[in-house]
């Protein structure tokens, strides 16, 4: 099973920046569908943003578009999420996920997800 851990939360004003990383220990190839993920308290889980490693393929949801931007540095097994013009609805616990057991990539149930880390926007 792959391991995947996250890095880069933190609490910023509104308007602000932070880039989120996560790290993946378990592969040895290219070609597997790694997406964010959050959940703020009392509300379903979203996809945020997800790509397939070693591609340039990338889905966003309508609600981060413009602002938030997936990467990956396939030397390293990492998959980032710069995230710009911060809102205070933005506010979640952010998750990184891979091994995607069926569905699409920013859609579908996936196998492994990290210990998440949190983003706090402020008003």
């Amino acid at each position: 099973q792959v391991r995947l851990v996250e890095s880069g939360g933190g609490s910023v004003q509104a308007g602000g920046s932070l880039k989120l990383s996560c790290a993946a220990f378990g592969y040895t190839d290219s070609g597997h569908c790694m997406g964010w993920f959050r959940q703020a308290p009392g509300k379903e889980r979203e996809g945020v943003a997800a790509t397939w490693t070693g591609g340039s393929l990338t889905r966003y949801a309508d609600s981060v578009k413009g602002r938030f931007t997936i990467s990956q540095d396939n030397a390293k097994n990492t998959v980032y999420l710069q995230m710009n013009s911060l809102k205070p609805e933005d506010t979640a616990m952010y998750y990184c996920a891979t091994d995607l057991a069926g569905g699409t990539c920013l859609g579908g149930e996936f196998r492994s997800w990290g210990q998440g880390t949190q983003v706090t926007v402020s008003s």
